[in-house]
């Protein structure tokens, strides 16, 4: 029997570690299969010897397989038991808060006390208050009698699959390989229940998530479809592990295309293609390398199209606080930007928490390094209507993209964090398009070395008032072309924060170095993510550039007061009519 002092000394947290100490030990069972082949009887061995070999050898093979087969299965067990154990818990101190609230105090074997009743209750009141308490103490008998029943499926179930994996009875997966073993019947069943969302969007994805038993959900964690890996909206954690067990199946199908390529020759209308796979095959390796760092998470891994797409957290954004989401620009890939990037993100992160710490706050900071679009190269200048970075085509494509990222972080939490959107240089202009879509639940917005945001009002980006932050350092000409929107040194609304040298960091010049440590702008950044922008350094670099821009923004915004004008008037002229 489970008490209730048992359940309020359950601890979920545990069950979490020891779901990820049982996903190791299943991959480290999985990668012994090339030791397994490598054991077999050598081409050519026959005799009564290499008979009683290979028969060995085959029972050996049964019975890993019967191990990856019961780990797995008690693996998809805990993290049931860990979203119900979870959820138990915050039940219980629901019901002690209540308890506690009304003078009562909930003894360990689940018995009620009232222990501190009511003094001095006026005579014409005794019966009206003594039956509240009566009803008040009635609703927690009943309430802590669901609470350990409940206790006690979720002890039952988890008991069960540890006495069938004990027992041998759990049967592997159909197939050969021990791969194979951990789709079991059952997980696959399961997973096949779950369907998919109705639509690609993060809140359908969200939704969907939400909606599956806590039985299919471990079911799709332990072996999560390819698709999973990219949908907005479904847990940081599940899309980790999607897209991780998606990595081999992304290279085999890169070389396979590139093999086919390299059949009888590569022509010169193929080797773009074949450019393209090579530089996709070494961002998967860039991919690979970067997340084998402790603390991270590959929330998009998309090989479509003509580059590698990516996104690499570090820090859980299931349960940090604070997340940003930085978005880079011109010639950003993931092959020769990623691993740098990382760094970078990982560094952000750290003074983020000292700020935090600074100002005698907690919480976790998450970083997440956001490449889900194809950022211009510089292959591309002369394509001045399409993929050129003097064209808003990609930021655009891009921007839509951002939106629906920024939308299923907050909606795939219980919580919503403190979501910071970063954009530098082309990156902000994506970020600024996708601050556009509205909906994102962004709660501050940092752009730097930008050539514009896509407009020249700050109320299109939605963010809250006073919470949209610039930084431009001098000598950084990208931060003058006014290119999308006019220069967002001339607009209304922002914040300027400093790059100059100061108590809290040195002074940053050109276009790359805002993020540099130890600098006045990565201390900037960091307390906006941290949320303690009272710490930022508040300050304006204005350089020729920003004279010679002023124009042109001022001619773009007087051309959009004039639109507005004109659609104002053609809403009154249609009210006139209707």
């Amino acid at each position: 029997m489970v008490s209730y002092a048992d359940v309020r000394r359950w601890n979920a947290d545990r069950l979490d570690a020891v779901h990820g100490d049982l996903g190791k030990r299943r991959d480290d069972l999985i990668n012994l299969q090339d030791e397994l082949d490598g054991a077999r009887n050598p081409d050519g061995w026959t005799g009564e010897a290499a008979q009683r070999s290979a028969e060995q050898h085959r029972r050996l093979l049964e019975e890993m397989r019967s191990l990856v087969a019961e780990v797995a299965t008690v693996r998809a067990a805990v993290a049931t038991a860990a979203d119900d154990v979870a959820a138990l818990k915050r039940r219980v101190d629901t019901t002690d808060h209540e308890a506690q609230a009304h003078g009562f105090q909930i003894t360990e074997d689940g018995g009620v006390r009232d222990v501190a009743p009511p003094q001095d209750v006026p005579a014409d009141q005794l019966e009206q208050v003594k039956a509240e308490r009566t009803r008040v103490r009635d609703d927690l008998v009943a309430e802590i009698e669901k609470i350990l029943d409940q206790a006690e499926a979720i002890d039952a179930a988890l008991a069960k699959t540890l006495t069938a994996a004990d027992e041998d009875q759990i049967k592997p997966g159909k197939g050969t390989s021990l791969a194979d073993a951990a789709e079991t019947d059952e997980l696959q069943a399961l997973a096949a229940s779950a369907g998919k969302p109705p639509h690609n969007t993060a809140q359908a994805n969200a939704d969907w998530w939400k909606s599956l038993s806590d039985e299919q959900r471990s079911a799709l964690r332990e072996n999560p479809p390819a698709w999973l890996g990219n949908r907005d909206g479904i847990p940081a954690v599940v899309r980790d592990a999607a897209n991780r067990a998606n990595l081999d199946d992304t290279r085999a199908q890169l070389r396979g295309e590139r093999n086919r390529l390299a059949q009888g020759g590569i022509s010169e209308d193929e080797q773009e293609k074949a450019d393209q796979i090579d530089a996709k095959l070494n961002g998967l390796d860039a991919v690979e390398d970067t997340i084998a760092r402790d603390d991270r998470q590959l929330l998009v891994l998309d090989a479509g199209g003509e580059r590698l797409k990516t996104a690499v957290a570090v820090g859980d954004v299931d349960t940090a606080d604070h997340v940003s989401v930085f978005t880079p620009g011109y010639t950003t890939t993931v092959e020769g930007s990623l691993k740098g990037a990382d760094a970078e993100t990982q560094e952000l992160v750290a003074e983020s928490q000292r700020e935090m710490m600074r100002s005698g706050k907690e919480g976790e900071v998450a970083g997440v390094f956001w490449l889900g679009y194809e950022a211009p190269q510089e292959s591309e200048n002369t394509d001045l209507l399409g993929d050129s970075v003097a064209s808003s085509k990609s930021a655009e494509e891009g921007g839509a993209k951002l939106n629906e990222f920024y939308k299923g972080i907050n909606s795939s939490r219980e919580t919503d964090p403190h979501l910071t959107a970063i954009g530098h240089s082309y990156g902000s202009s994506t970020t600024g398009y996708a601050l556009q879509g509205g909906g994102h639940g962004v709660d501050d917005a940092i752009i730097y070395g930008s050539p514009g945001v896509g407009t020249n009002d700050i109320e299109d980006l939605h963010v809250p008032e006073g919470h949209t932050y610039r930084l431009e350092a001098k000598n950084d000409p990208v931060a003058d072309f006014a290119r999308f929107g006019g220069d967002p040194s001339h607009m209304d609304g922002f914040t300027d924060l400093s790059t100059e040298k100061s108590d809290e960091g040195g002074q940053v010049t050109g276009h790359s170095d805002y993020l540099d440590p130890d600098t006045t702008s990565q201390h900037n950044i960091a307390s906006v993510v941290g949320g303690v922008p009272e710490n930022a350094v508040e300050g304006k670099t204005d350089g020729v550039g920003d004279g010679v821009s002023y124009v042109p923004h001022q001619v773009q915004e007087g051309a959009s007061a004039v639109q507005d004008w004109g659609s104002d008037r053609v809403s009154d002229i249609k009210d006139l009519f209707s």
